[in-house]
C-alpha cells in the first residue's frame, strides 16, 4: 500500500512525500517535485519489491560511514592481531575523509575519487603512496562493507564491488648475493644486538615473516624433532617449520641461556613485548653497503634459495605459508634449470 502527501517546502514549492508500505518489507520513502514522478516511482519500486529486485535502503539511510568503520574497529579489528595497527590507520584515514556520509550516499564515483586523492597525496615521509598501499587502503574498506552486509544488514551491496583497483606492480623478488650474505652475516654476528644475528640466520633459513619470528615462543620450539609451529600467521593458519643445521645451533645455544622470566625467544627490555631490531638492523646495512634491501627481503631470499637448490613451487609455498602457488610464482625463473630438467627426462623416457 502506497500514500501521497503534498506539502510545501520552504521556499513554497509543492513536494509530494511518498511512503510505501508492503506487508513482510521495510517501508519505503521518497520524495518528488512532480506528482506523476512520484505514481511512476510508486509503481516500479511495488513491483520491484514484489519481484526480489528492490535494494532496501532503510538501514543504509539510518548509519554513516563512520558508525560503521567504529563499529568494525571495536568488534571486529581486534579479532586481526596482526593487522591492527596497520588496518586501524587506513581506516582512520577513510573516516576522516567520508566518514560523515551516511552510507546509502557512499557511492563506487564517490570512492573512485578518493582512491585517486590516496594516489596523489603526500605521506608524512614526503613520497607518494605505491599502487600496491592504495589496495591495502581498498581491502580494508571493503571487509568493512563485507561484514555491514552480510552481518549487519545495513546494506544490500558493497559500493567497493564497482570500484576498480590500481595495477600492481610485479611482485618483488630481491635476494643477497653469495658476497652480500656473507657480509651481511658477519656483520649481525658483530652487533651489539644479541639477537640480531639468530633472528638474520632464521629469516633465511625458513622465511619466516618478521612478525612470525619475534613472536616466537618457547612453547612453539622443538629442538628435539628440529622444528618450530607458527600458531599465529598472516593466513591464521598454523604452520610447522623445520630447523636445521647453524639455525638448530644457534636455537640450542639461545635456549641454555634464555630469559626464564618470560616465554619470548626475542623479548625486549620489556620482557612480555618482543625486541625491536629496526636499529641494529639499519646499522649493519649502513655498515655493509647493502642498498635496498629490506627485511622482508630475507624472505624472498629464502624462497629464491629454495628455488635455486631445485624446489617445486609447491615445496616452496608449503614452507613459506602461502596457501596458493600464485604468489611463489615470481621465483619460477630461478628454478628453470629443474624445470629444464623434468621435461628432459619426460622426453628420454618416451622418446629415448
Amino acid at each position: 500500500m502506497a500514500s501521497i502527501k503534498e506539502r510545501k517546502d520552504k521556499d513554497g514549492k509543492t513536494r509530494y512525500y511518498v511512503q510505501i508500505r508492503l506487508k513482510g518489507y521495510d517501508p519505503q520513502c521518497g520524495s518528488f517535485a512532480r506528482v506523476t514522478d512520484a505514481k511512476k516511482w510508486i509503481q516500479e519500486t511495488e513491483v520491484a519489491i514484489r519481484e526480489g529486485r528492490h535494494f532496501k535502503t532503510t538501514e543504509a539511510k539510518k548509519h554513516t560511514l563512520a558508525k560503521m568503520i567504529d563499529r568494525y574497529i571495536e568488534n571486529v579489528l581486534p579479532t586481526k592481531r596482526n593487522c591492527i595497527q596497520r588496518q586501524g590507520t587506513q581506516l582512520l584515514w577513510w573516516r576522516q575523509e567520508i566518514g560523515c556520509r551516511l552510507l546509502s550516499d557512499v557511492t563506487p564515483s564517490l570512492i573512485a575519487e578518493k582512491r585517486d586523492k590516496l594516489l596523489k597525496e603526500t605521506t608524512v615521509r614526503g613520497g607518494l603512496r605505491s599502487s600496491s598501499t592504495v589496495v591495502r587502503y581498498l581491502a580494508a574498506l571493503s571487509h568493512v562493507f563485507t561484514i555491514a552486509v552480510k552481518e549487519w544488514g545495513w546494506l544490500e551491496d558493497s559500493p567497493m564491488r564497482k570500484v576498480t583497483k590500481p595495477r600492481e606492480p610485479r611482485g618483488r623478488v630481491r635476494f643477497l648475493s653469495e658476497d652480500e650474505r656473507a657480509s651481511l652475516l658477519a656483520a649481525c654476528k658483530s652487533s651489539f644486538n644479541p639477537f640480531l644475528y639468530i633472528s638474520v640466520v632464521l629469516a633465511l633459513s625458513t622465511g619466516m615473516r618478521q612478525a612470525e619470528l619475534m613472536n616466537l615462543r618457547w612453547s612453539d620450539v622443538d629442538l628435539r624433532n628440529g622444528r618450530v609451529v607458527l600458531q599465529e600467521t598472516k593466513n591464521g593458519e598454523r604452520r610447522a617449520i623445520p630447523i636445521a643445521g647453524l639455525a638448530l645451533q644457534l636455537l640450542k645455544e639461545l635456549d641454555s641461556k634464555r630469559n626464564i622470566a618470560t616465554n619470548l625467544l626475542f623479548p625486549g627490555k620489556n620482557p612480555r613485548k618482543p625486541i625491536d631490531l629496526r636499529f641494529s638492523w639499519e646499522k649493519v646495512l649502513a655498515e655493509t653497503g647493502i642498498k635496498d634491501f629490506r627485511w622482508h627481503d630475507l624472505r624472498h631470499t629464502a624462497a629464491s634459495y629454495l628455488a635455486m637448490n631445485k624446489a617445486s613451487l609447491a615445496e616452496i609455498a608449503e614452507i613459506l605459508g602461502h596457501k596458493t602457488l600464485s604468489m611463489v610464482k615470481r621465483y619460477a625463473h630461478l628454478s628453470e634449470s629443474h624445470t629444464a630438467g623434468v621435461v628432459a627426462s619426460m622426453n628420454e623416457r618416451i622418446f629415448g
